[in-house]
């Protein structure tokens, strides 16, 4: 039966009226980054107006952009590839070496994702404390490192039983042990599983705000301390925030645009059988 055309062009208007709300806010804020404070707050709002640099100039002399950038970056990075180590071998021992409890256990990690964070911020704010590694990037990686483990843990869970069983048994047969089997049998295999996991965690630190706002302060703050900076007892300075919003997500925003496949292929493991 040949497809309604006014059903796909009822489906295709809400495909472009869904994805324009949710551009509105990204595109509304790249407007105001280029406005003065005054156009910023102008009503009714302006869509034409000349614009203007001097937001990006204003946020680089008030704060160093580049120490928060840094410091997201490596907090990042650093977590993301921490957590792929921990990850790898504990989803492949629960995807191969099943037992009773593999379940309970996956799902007892998932339920932790449930949890509001600031259940937790007391014992985390005073255990680094105590160790000395308030507003350091130590703690900071950490805390990310054991926030997106969970899902780090699902995601490879999910990639590696896509493997068939008859490569590793194959594999045992050729005398290969735990190591070898998944050093040379199980990761080359699950590259694509291990790249989308890594670029949604990476993404996922790169936008926590949560713990960077408790955790640290000047020293190992991140992108989402410096915008938080732009709240102050005067009020909030429009054009200002925007310019340091942009300049936050900008980055994150273009990789994800080239790495968009990848991440689309680790939301969706699983999805077909």
């Amino acid at each position: 039966m040949p497809p309604n055309p006014w059903l796909t062009t009822l489906r295709t208007a809400g495909a472009w009226l869904a994805a324009l709300l949710l551009f509105f806010p990204l595109g509304w804020l790249f407007l105001t980054a280029f406005k003065t404070e005054l156009q910023a707050i102008a009503v009714p709002p302006l869509f034409v107006f000349e614009p203007t640099l001097e937001n990006f100039g204003e946020v680089q002399s008030r704060s160093d952009y580049l120490l928060y950038a840094r410091n997201s970056l490596i907090t990042s990075v650093a977590s993301t590839a921490i957590g792929l180590i921990i990850a790898a071998p504990a989803a492949y021992s629960m995807a191969f070496f099943r037992t009773r409890r593999t379940r309970d256990i996956l799902m007892w990690m998932l339920s932790t994702k449930m949890m509001p964070a600031v259940g937790a911020l007391l014992p985390i704010y005073v255990l680094a404390q105590t160790a000395g590694l308030l507003d350091s990037l130590s703690a900071l990686t950490v805390v990310f490192t054991l926030s997106n483990l969970p899902i780090m843990v699902w995601m490879l869970y999910s990639s590696y039983k896509d493997i068939p069983n008859e490569i590793l048994e194959a594999a045992r047969m050729d005398g290969a042990n735990l190591w070898t089997e998944f050093r040379h049998v199980v990761l080359p295999l699950s590259v694509g599983g291990l790249a989308s996991t890594g670029l949604l965690c990476l993404v996922l630190a790169w936008n926590e705000s949560f713990w960077a706002l408790n955790l640290t302060s000047a020293k190992a703050g991140t992108l989402a301390t410096l915008i938080a900076s732009y709240s102050s007892p005067e009020g909030l300075f429009w054009a200002q925030l925007s310019a340091a919003s942009l300049m936050a997500i900008a980055p994150i925003v273009v990789f994800g645009w080239f790495s968009q496949k990848q991440l689309v292929q680790g939301l969706t493991f699983g999805a077909v059988k």
